[in-house]
């Protein structure tokens, strides 16, 4: 076997078992420690793998976000059918503030509520309400994220304390066991301000954001009231959650509570 195919049969194994030693790919490849080690130093070079002591593990840190196009895009059906699902929970009436995710931005779209007032840290959510009669919006003020199409920072912040709304609406990148996470300070501060004004936290995730853990921590589930996703969750995630109280709710079906 070629070392390129070694190392593709390697990365491989690692998404089945979570961590691989030296002895192990002298074992299963029936190659030198030596030649294992070069395997394992030229992953890690490549950024594939992150090296332990004997052995190796997949990086548990996801570090690259994309800009707002390409987020967008990424697993658009699946944001359509949550965004389609969270508006629902949205009554007539209702005062209602929102983040910048686009998965936000779907439930955004496809409101059919009227008379709602909406408080929004997104350009392009706010963009989008402008064509729904009976909806009144408050944009928050601040620094604008070219990447992100939003509105962060101290006076962002600020604002918020001039507003308290029944349910907020919000995305995550990363959601594991331990929480909600971002990838950068930024969206936690301005995350965790919005929590401190609602009654009710929604928060919207596609299957993609689930096992990734990005640099800030942003809350724990103790501040979720509302999950909204795609598919069913593991074992180990939705114990959690319902440990927390946290309603699970399967866009385009039944809730997951049982």
């Amino acid at each position: 076997m070629f070392q390129e195919e070694r190392l593709i049969s390697i990365v491989e194994y690692l998404k089945s078992n979570k961590r691989i030693t030296v002895d192990l790919i002298c074992e299963l490849y029936d190659v030198s420690r030596d030649t294992a080690r070069r395997d394992m130093v030229k992953l890690e070079e490549q950024g594939t793998i992150v090296r332990t002591r004997g052995g190796a593990i997949l990086p548990t840190l996801s570090k690259e976000v994309g800009d707002y196009d390409q987020r967008l895009q990424a697993e658009s059906s699946s944001k359509l059918t949550i965004g389609k699902t969270a508006a629902a929970l949205v009554q007539d009436g209702d005062y209602i503030m929102m983040d910048a995710s686009t998965t936000v931005l779907h439930a955004a779209t496809l409101l059919s509520s009227k008379q709602n007032i909406v408080v929004t840290s997104s350009i392009e959510i706010a963009a989008i309400l402008t064509r729904k009669d009976e909806t009144t919006i408050h944009i928050l003020g601040g620094v604008l994220d070219n990447k992100h199409h939003s509105v962060y920072g101290a006076k962002a912040i600020e604002m918020l304390n001039d507003y308290h709304v029944d349910k907020l609406l919000i995305g995550t990148c990363g959601i594991t066991e331990e929480g909600l996470s971002a990838p950068n300070e930024e969206d936690c501060y301005l995350v965790r301000a919005m929590m401190q004004h609602a009654d009710q936290v929604i928060v919207l995730a596609d299957h993609s954001k689930f096992g990734k853990r990005l640099f800030h921590r942003v809350v724990g589930f103790e501040r979720i009231d509302i999950l909204v996703t795609d598919q069913a969750l593991s074992p180990e995630m939705k114990e959690k959650l319902l440990a927390c109280d946290v309603e699970i709710v399967l866009a385009g079906g039944e809730d997951q509570d049982d």
